[in-house]
């Protein structure tokens, strides 16, 4: 009969365990807080204006439709050397990290610790040390330790959750900068090819004015025309000329800016193709909803949302009690050689259990503050989600308009151009004076600096449309930029798992 005691009495210990093993297996998957849910998104069904499909096209090194190898060559550079492009880089790393060690709050804290001491004991204290015993002792102390916080309603999962919504979130800030860049790239390169044939205009013009000033001057030695004449000539001139110090400084300036995207000291760009001869891309014409797929701002919105999100699960976690579990193995004693002997051992494990009665309003502010936040994420993806809209409809709008404002232009140009001819020949003739090829004159000038101003802006509006859409070729132009040394296994984020296919159909679950 004793020994069936023993045998019921060790089953009843085992039997405990494993309930106590069950209910906190069951506790440990319990997680409070709401589970993050895609907001509805209300699309339009198409754009403003009507562009011939060519979603392809926004999957493509769309810098390469220009047909210009030195715009490629300067692409390749910036992504390579750009400095914000290395920022972006290593800010990833940072959340990385940040991750990294939340998570590890999910797993035993093991540890180690040694210390050796030497002390003098009193010898007249209470109880005195006898006159034989020297007061002087050594104390060595060798311990291993481990402590394990139970996540049982899930605060530690959550902050892991809202953390490595911060890493996505940062990777797409890292790919809204490559957008960026390669856009800021190829408008700033247009730009300068622009100012380059400005200047030529400017500079042609001058070399005409001064042939005509000259010819003039010899007629009004010869009394063959008046001064006015000759005036009216240098004050064209001197129009011209003052345009090119303009021009130059312009190009100084934008080249200083390419060098600077370029991630080297400012220095002279080599050029390639000139305006005329750059080819004008496609327009990726695609819907509304795909944009909201694959913009980085949208992406990385929503990735801050599912973070606060998750911190409101962190918040209100707090109210729940905390179980700690602690266990210690160490050795102690006043010989080095009697430290690793068995009865220097020390040995303890236990259990706390820890949680809130009154806070006084201490939770309550940080769930109300998290619940604020999550509220303030949520406007912000929907604001983001708008100015995607926006700056898109008003990519494709400026894209159809530039080209035709460049066409009327360029057609007025050739009218001028065609008039000052006509208004020469007319003077050359003697059927009128030279205020008629003056007119003619300065109109054509100040037309073909506005053409080639129209002719960039058209090319700048398409490379508008490219960072207005996002695509495919983000990922493309990303792969050539500095990479972030973390690793991160995408398996923790039911945001990021559940895809974009569904984007406009769910609601946010406030969790109340």
């Amino acid at each position: 009969m004793k020994t069936l005691g023993k045998d019921t009495d060790m089953n009843s210990r085992i039997a405990a365990a494993c309930i106590a093993a069950a209910c906190i297996t069951v506790l440990a998957g319990c997680t409070v807080g709401p589970n993050y849910v895609r907001p509805t998104v209300d699309t339009p069904a198409a754009w403003r204006i009507d562009y011939p499909k060519a979603a392809e096209v926004a999957n493509t090194q769309w810098w390469e439709q220009f047909g210009d190898p030195e715009l490629n060559r300067l692409v390749e550079t910036a992504l390579r050397d750009n400095r914000d492009l290395r920022v972006a880089a290593a800010r990833v790393d940072q959340f990385i990290g940040a991750l990294t060690a939340t998570g590890s709050q999910l797993y035993p804290q093991i540890g180690y610790g040694a210390d050796a001491t030497r002390a003098r004991a009193s010898q007249v204290g209470m109880p005195p040390l006898p006159p034989t015993l020297s007061p002087y002792f050594s104390l060595y102390n060798v311990s291993l330790g481990a402590a394990w916080q139970l996540d049982l309603f899930g605060r530690v999962r959550r902050q892991t959750e809202a953390a490595q919504a911060q890493v996505y979130a940062s990777e797409q800030g890292q790919r809204g900068v490559v957008l960026t860049l390669v856009a800021g790239v190829a408008t700033s390169y247009i730009v300068l090819r622009a100012l380059d044939r400005q200047l030529e205009i400017a500079q042609a013009t001058a070399r005409n004015f001064e042939g005509t000033l000259r010819i003039f001057e010899l007629r009004f030695k010869a009394g063959m025309v008046g001064k006015s004449e000759v005036m009216q000539i240098r004050s064209q001139l001197q129009q011209a000329l003052a345009a090119i110090p303009q021009f130059e400084r312009a190009i100084a300036a934008q080249e200083n800016q390419i060098s600077i995207l370029l991630g080297r000291n400012p220095g002279p760009i080599a050029r390639g193709k000139t305006i005329d001869e750059l080819a004008a891309p496609q327009i990726p014409g695609d819907l509304p909803a795909s944009v909201l797929q694959r913009r980085p701002d949208i992406l990385a919105a929503e990735q801050n949302l599912v973070a606060a999100n998750a911190n409101i699960g962190a918040a209100r976690a707090l109210y729940y009690p905390n179980l700690s579990l602690q266990a210690a193995l160490a050795t102690t004693a006043t010989a080095a050689g009697s430290l690793f002997t068995g009865p220097a051992a020390v040995g303890l494990i236990g259990a706390s259990l820890a949680g809130p009665i009154f806070t006084f309003g201490g939770i309550e502010g940080q769930v109300a503050g998290a619940e604020a936040g999550e509220r303030a994420a949520l406007a912000v993806y929907q604001q983001v989600i708008l100015n995607a809209l926006r700056e898109t409809n008003d990519a494709l709008i400026g894209t159809q308009k530039r080209e035709a404002e460049f066409a009327e232009q360029r057609e007025r140009v050739k009218a001028l151009r065609e008039f000052a001819r006509l208004a020469r020949l007319r003077f050359e003739r003697g059927v009128s004076g030279y205020l008629e090829v003056l007119v003619a004159e300065n109109e054509l000038f100040v037309a073909e600096i506005a053409s080639v101003s129209l002719q960039s802006a058209r090319y700048a509006q398409i490379v508008g449309v490219y960072q207005a859409v996002g695509g495919g070729w983000v990922d493309l132009a990303a792969a050539s930029a500095p990479q972030p040394q973390g690793k991160l296994s995408r398996v923790q984020s039911p945001a990021w798992n559940a895809g974009f296919g569904n984007l406009g159909s769910g609601n946010l679950d406030s969790g109340k």
